[in-house]
């Protein structure tokens, strides 16, 4: 497969002024995908968010396997982390939030006290790679929206400050993905998902090797949505399952040719959406 990279001239702004607005806030939200809280973790966020409290946002939830999420918030706890599961398209999730941010930031509502200062409201930055719902958990918060929006990467372009109350004040950010994927797993899973743009990978080549995990861990799902036979999609080529898939929809050109990318496609959008089923592409690492 291709070598897929993707890291536009904002980004790399952005994460420049992520470095200095650490200085004013009190702590950080970082938006995962619940499906890859691994591979959607920018790991520049090791060095730029660490000197104040993180909180893991596992967002998408009800996209991602139920039972991986549950390990998934165990192994960030073990690590002294903040983490709260979400769909913030729904707004679930979002008191569980907002109480983990109180809680978390607690002692420095007791130090502000111990100087003789009151309390004000928390200052918390939004932090994530492209696509993993930032501004959408922060509307989810708002009794309206107001953040903008999108479901492509990259929406976000400026700096917004949003105030939740008298308690909270968030700083939504955009989207920031790291200048090289460390490896090829990674970039296969921010593609599959859809974090990184469409133009930067090859649909056919990103699809194929879906279909290769889900052989492996959704077998009986793939094969109950598009209405093929197990054993057969178990014993023959992952490019002999895409055609089944495209036959199985229609997808055909003139002599019953298979539209490869646009069965490509369809796979990818169906995956990402959850008609497939809930999946996890990410291991809890350590875990068996």
């Amino acid at each position: 497969m291709t070598v897929i990279q993707w890291y536009p001239g904002h980004m790399a702004k952005a994460r420049r002024l992520m470095e200095e607005d650490m200085r004013v806030v009190d702590m950080s939200l970082v938006v995962l995908d619940a499906r890859i809280p691994l591979s959607s973790y920018n790991p520049d966020f090791d060095r730029i968010l660490a000197k104040k409290p993180q909180i893991m946002v596992l967002n998408k939830q009800d996209l991602a396997d139920a039972a991986a999420t549950k390990r998934w918030l165990a192994y960030f706890r073990r690590r002294g982390l903040g983490a709260v599961a979400i769909n913030a398209q729904a707004g679930q999730g979002m008191k569980e939030l907002e109480k983990v941010i109180m809680q978390t930031a607690e002692p420095l509502f007791a130090e502000l006290e111990a100087k003789g200062r009151r309390r004000r409201p928390v200052r918390a930055m939004v932090a994530g790679s492209p696509n993993t719902g930032k501004s959408t958990l922060i509307n989810s918060l708002l009794p309206k929206a107001a953040s903008k929006t999108g479901n492509k990467p990259g929406v976000t372009r400026g700096k917004q400050w949003v105030r939740l109350g008298d308690k909270i004040e968030l700083l939504d950010t955009p989207g920031v993905l790291w200048p090289k994927f460390e490896t090829h797993s990674v970039a296969f899973r921010l593609a599959a998902t859809g974090a990184i743009s469409e133009t930067v990978y090859d649909y056919y080549q990103v699809a194929l090797e879906l279909l290769d995990w889900l052989r492996s861990h959704g077998l009986a799902a793939l094969c109950a949505r598009y209405k093929l036979d197990e054993a057969e999609m178990a014993a023959c080529y992952v490019e002999e399952v895409l055609a089944a898939i495209g036959r199985s929809r229609g997808l055909l050109a003139a002599g019953g040719v298979v539209r490869e990318e646009e069965t490509a496609r369809l796979l990818l959008a169906e995956f990402r959406n959850g008609k497939i089923g809930r999946f996890t592409l990410d291991d809890v690492p350590g875990a068996r």
